[in-house]
């Protein structure tokens, strides 16, 4: 095709040169010295062309002389460059390969070659990303001393302009500070981090392990939120984590105030999550305040029937282990939950025992039996409706009874 079109072009030329120079009678007269030399026009304009021609050519060709020797020391410096970015590319793939002590020489020979290599000097990018792969593959080896230097070295220093490798630096960094279980150092550089790097998954993800290794369940749990938010994980596994780091923070309280306080520090998604609500009912009975405890899972016996039944579960069972002292206004809702709920062993096993705290025995006894033989229910809560049931037995002066509730009891131990 390339041809065809420089033929077309040649006819072109040809067409327009013979329409042009054919009936050309022009001529050039040309007085040097006293002579006189009359040539036609249109040998005047080929010759004219012919010597711009020429000397074209003779100063392209002494240009080229004279710039022989800087072209040639560009080419060597060509030379240095491909292979010290053949060697980065080495040192990557020994690295991906397993192989790291082969990926850590390539690294330094790399690095050798840019230090001789005027063009390579001042590229800092290059320069962070070698002494990052020869750190990574010290990490590998357990060579922490080397890792560190080179890392040091990779660090942005003074006031260098920071880079898309640096932030990759002090990522790296962060993470091998939390192999090393060093929080407080991972913990600093993730600090350093600026905001927009700060905001990345693999900071968040990072940040994450840093609080939960230094037993920081809030900054854990407000960072799993973030990343819960960015879709780090799947729902199922973002919901579980964030209920975990929940139980974690309530567990960790001591006194009533500390536990309030955590409860206002949470996100009001947490504090709408029924499995939350009745850890922290529970945490609050361990503490000694059963009051406290109920009213935090009131609001969801009130709208017992909207909530799965896992959570009602849950739900029910913080409620026995708060119900001392449980006040009468408690009992309409009691009342409805075991109307509706019957069937679910431990929403029956709450409304018995609140009704055992009430002494109100004659409704009790029914649930407390049917809680006491669901073979569902955990062992404990099954051996704490046997021994209600006993006191019950011995309110009634019913020994025989009471003695088959204890035996029931402590065959569940």
């Amino acid at each position: 095709m390339r041809g065809v079109v420089w033929l077309i072009l040649l006819f072109t030329v040809a067409v327009v040169a013979a329409t042009t120079l054919g009936s050309n009678d022009g001529l050039v007269t040309i007085y040097w010295s006293g002579w006189r030399t009359d040539l036609s026009l249109n040998l005047f304009v080929i010759l004219v062309i012919g010597a711009c021609v020429l000397l074209t050519a003779a100063a392209q060709a002494i240009g080229a002389l004279t710039s022989l020797p800087r072209r040639a020391g560009e080419w060597r410096a060509l030379r240095k460059e491909r292979a010290a970015q053949a060697a980065l590319r080495e040192s990557l793939a020994e690295f991906f390969s397993a192989r790291y002590s082969r990926a850590q020489r390539a690294a330094a020979r790399a690095l050798a070659l840019q230090s001789d290599t005027p063009q390579l000097k001042d590229d800092t990018e290059f320069a962070v990303l070698t002494r990052l792969l020869a750190a990574a593959s010290h990490h590998r080896l357990q060579d922490r001393k080397q890792r560190d230097g080179l890392l040091a070295e990779a660090l942005p220093q003074g006031g260098r302009a920071a880079s898309r490798a640096d932030d990759g630096a002090r990522l790296l960094a962060a993470e091998w500070a939390l192999d090393d279980r060093d929080t407080d150092k991972a913990q600093a550089l993730l600090g350093d981090l600026p905001a927009g790097v700060a905001r990345r998954t693999q900071a968040l993800r990072l940040k994450l392990q840093a609080s939960r290794m230094a037993r920081e369940p809030i900054a854990a749990l407000h960072t799993a939120r973030l990343l819960a938010n960015h879709n780090a994980f799947s729902p199922a596994a973002a919901q579980g984590l964030l209920r975990s780091l929940a139980f974690e923070a309530i567990d960790g309280t001591h006194d009533l105030q500390q536990l309030h306080r955590l409860w206002e520090q949470l996100d009001a998604a947490d504090r709408r999550d029924p499995f939350v609500a009745a850890r922290a009912a529970l945490r609050a009975g361990a503490l000694g305040a059963d009051e406290e405890g109920r009213n935090w899972l009131k609001p969801y016996w009130d709208r017992l029937a909207s909530l799965e039944r896992d959570q009602r579960e849950q739900v029910a069972i913080a409620l026995i282990e708060v119900c001392e002292g449980i006040g009468s206004d408690w009992l309409p809702r009691l009342e409805a939950a075991a109307q509706a709920f019957g069937h679910e062993p431990a929403v029956v096993a709450a409304v018995g025992c609140a009704f055992a705290e009430r002494q109100l025995w004659g409704k009790a006894r029914r649930l407390l039996e049917q809680a006491a033989a669901a073979p569902s229910l955990p062992a404990a809560l099954r051996r704490r409706a046997w021994r209600q049931l006993a006191a019950q037995a011995r309110e009634e002066a019913d020994d025989e009874r009471a003695r088959r509730c204890e035996t029931a009891a402590a065959a569940l131990d």
